[in-house]
């Protein structure tokens, strides 16, 4: 095995996603026509993630289970191509990898997707995943799993590797969100998490109870509508870069791979969230969640000319 570790290591939802192109979304028991289709590309808020962060110049990886499938063979070759470690992935005999079917309205950007999740046994974190946990910088998380992320969260405190978790997924038993989500040194959040988790009617009040759980950075994403984080005990407002979004398919997932790329190297909470939401909008161009992630110069030559 070779001994250079990842610098993040990802444990969460993998996929092989197919995105239809359409003409307009239909109605129930309606109709629409498809006019492209793409089975290429990857999927899963944390694989997406990895990707993201390794297109921008750092070396992830992922422990994760998949079928030995002939989806499992596709979703290990994107990783490849995109220099993904996947020494920490383990092949489950008989077993059916996720998949998913994205169906993109381009006129309006949108997408809706329809998500088989497998039904593989837990990670077992075996020595060779276990130390490519301990060697990583930062571990990073999504709640699909619950016991394969709150255990790799407590390894992580355990070996004094930063933990990063996308509040994406959420346990119908509030107290494991909260469990997991006071594991977090970083937790970036979708709109409805902090919510949810906090039991507040409003942000504001949301965003102040999840920075109560212990994360030092503490971000709710909007799509069009940019983040919010929590800094300096207040609640900051970042807005969007504007992009003609052709599908945003993965946005939130690139979110947390560029932002965590940017923390890598000392930048600031906001120059991290800058960098993030650039890298963000630029994926939005192109369908698919990793299609259009643009990599470390394309990325910095948007920021030379955006207005944030």
């Amino acid at each position: 095995m070779d001994k250079k570790y990842p610098q993040i290591i990802g444990v969460g939802h993998c996929c092989q996603d197919s995105i239809c192109m359409v003409e307009a979304y239909p109605p129930e028991d309606g109709s629409t026509h498809i006019t492209a289709i793409d089975d290429s590309q990857g999927g899963g808020a944390v694989a997406t993630a990895m990707a993201a962060a390794s297109r921008l110049g750092v070396f992830t990886g992922l422990i994760a289970n998949l079928g030995d499938d002939s989806t499992g063979d596709k979703i290990i070759k994107g990783f490849e191509e995109y220099g993904i470690c996947t020494g920490g992935i383990r092949r489950i005999t008989g077993g059916r990898s996720s998949s998913s079917i994205v169906m993109v309205n381009p006129v309006k950007g949108t997408r809706t997707k329809f998500p088989y999740r497998d039904d593989l046994p837990p990670v077992a974190f075996d020595e060779e995943q276990t130390e490519l946990l301990r060697h990583a910088r930062i571990l990073h998380l999504d709640g699909t799993n619950y016991n394969n992320a709150l255990h790799a969260a407590e390894l992580a405190k355990e070996y004094g590797v930063t933990v990063s978790l996308d509040g994406c997924s959420m346990q119908e038993d509030n107290e494991k969100n909260r469990r997991l989500a006071s594991l977090a040194d970083i937790l970036i959040m979708n709109a409805r998490y902090p919510l949810r988790v906090s039991e507040r009617k409003n942000l504001e009040e949301a965003m102040e109870y999840m920075a109560s759980l212990g994360a030092g950075t503490v971000i709710s994403t909007a799509g069009a509508g940019g983040c919010y984080a929590w800094l300096d005990g207040s609640m900051k407002h970042f807005a969007a870069f504007p992009v003609r979004a052709v599908d945003t398919t993965g946005a939130g997932d690139v979110f947390h791979g560029a932002f965590l790329a940017a923390w890598l190297e000392g930048q600031s909470t906001e120059a991290c969230i800058r960098f993030a939401s650039a890298v963000s909008a630029l994926k939005c161009r192109k369908p698919g969640g990793r299609a259009g992630i643009p990599d470390r110069g394309e990325a910095e030559k948007f920021l030379e000319r955006g207005v944030f």
